[in-house]
């Protein structure tokens, strides 16, 4: 089929299948590119005297309704930054370069159609592409959080072939890093006097990652619905109006939104089956979520990157943000996915309190497979994501993996 012949048999199928005499298109909601470099071993150029190793320039077309780069021509670029994201545009009026253009990119979900046929790959792009208008993001928010996200990562197996799993190969592999403080200033530094320690800082310096839990004990449900209480139940409500309700809970959100939602891996607690959960915040309950189809083992250490670690807490939380309750106020808010982000710090270290006053351990890691958590909670990442995942639960007797704990309030050296 000649080029540019295929937009006109779409056209046509539009025209007969809705009986309008013009079919109107528009460029995606947020779009940017990139140039990226690619590096390959060619025999030719060894036997032309070169070094063997040929670079290529590529155009990457980032579109987060997509969640996958598309490679696009240089002219197809050009194409996407004459039409409108915003207005439909005639097919007709579009010059012979364009049309010739233009099949690739609705294929490829970069440009959209205004009436896509039903059920069709491009009624799916023009609907995800909606939605991402209709969540309010910033550009810069949407293209950093979508092609952040990782599949089927082995974080462990990354630092081991980097031979970074351990300080000191870090230290070889990566060189010196920089100073653990800076001192750079105006005169010398004022020595400030330090406070008697009370019982709030001997908690504190209780507080330490755990990467060692005791599977031989269940979690009693005492301490489980206190934990999940104390870090993420709503301890009060402000209603504004029939439709404006904004929690009270025990770690700080930007705007009051509170758009962290927990939701659950339950592995060992008394009285709850193993399985996923959603925690209903409003009313302190566990909604049961479909089991995954895979054991459960698996599907904990695929969402931790393999992290085995973590894979024996006794209650996994994956903290999934509902953008599009922040972005409601935050609307393109150059912070507004920064806020979010700040929300997990806050609600890990209350979770990290929470179990060293109960005498649990716990933990917090950002190397998590994303979208293999959206497939399992069944998440739409547009509105909502995984953003992070901790736990929580007995601590081990014995450390087999190392724990950072040098004033040794946690772990006792023996010998």
């Amino acid at each position: 089929m000649a080029p540019g012949w295929s937009i006109w048999i779409k056209v046509l199928a539009e025209v007969q299948r809705t009986g309008r005499s013009v079919v109107r298109v528009r460029r995606c909601e947020i779009l940017m590119f990139e140039s990226q470099e690619q590096v390959a071993f060619k025999l030719e150029s060894l036997l032309e005297g070169g070094n063997g190793m040929v670079r290529t320039l590529q155009w990457l077309a980032l579109a987060p309704h997509l969640g996958d780069s598309v490679m696009v021509s240089s002219a197809q670029r050009e194409v996407l930054g004459t039409l409108s994201p915003s207005l439909w545009t005639d097919v007709d009026t579009l010059g012979s370069a364009t049309r010739l253009e233009l099949d690739a990119l609705i294929d490829h979900g970069l440009v959209v159609m205004e009436a896509p046929a039903v059920g069709s790959v491009a009624e799916r792009q023009r609907r995800d592409d909606d939605r991402l208008r209709a969540a309010h993001w910033h550009p810069l928010g949407a293209i950093l959080h979508a092609f952040t996200r990782w599949d089927s990562v082995d974080a462990v197996k990354n630092t081991q072939d980097s031979g970074t799993e351990t300080a000191a190969g870090m230290r070889d592999v990566l060189g010196p890093p920089p100073a653990v403080t800076r001192s750079e200033g105006q005169g010398d530094a004022v020595a400030l006097p330090h406070a008697e320690p009370d019982a709030f800082d001997a908690l504190l310096q209780r507080r330490a990652t755990c990467r060692n839990f005791d599977d031989s004990r269940p979690l009693p449900m005492a301490l489980f619905t206190r934990m999940l209480g104390r870090v993420f139940a709503a301890q009060a409500k402000i209603r504004v109006g029939d439709d404006l309700v904004f929690h009270k809970k025990n770690s700080p959100s930007g705007g009051g939104l509170h758009p962290m939602e927990a939701y659950l891996i339950v592995q060992q607690v008394e009285g709850i089956a193993p399985g996923l959960y959603r925690y209903l915040a409003d009313s302190h309950s566990l909604l049961p979520l479909t089991a995954p189809d895979q054991p459960l083992r698996d599907f904990i250490m695929e969402s931790v990157g393999q992290q085995h670690w973590f894979a024996n807490a006794h209650c996994l939380v994956t903290m999934v943000p509902r953008f599009d309750r922040s972005f409601w106020k935050y609307r393109r808010h150059a912070k507004g996915y920064r806020v979010v982000t700040l929300e997990a710090g806050h609600l890990s270290q209350t979770l990290y309190l929470s179990a060293t006053d109960l005498g649990l351990g716990a933990f917090i890691t950002g190397a998590i497979n994303e979208k293999h958590l959206e497939r399992g909670f069944g998440l739409d990442p547009i509105q909502q994501g995984a953003l992070a995942v901790c736990g929580f639960g007995w601590r081990a007797q014995h450390m087999e993996t190392a724990e950072l704990d040098p004033l040794e309030q946690v772990w006792q050296r023996v010998g």
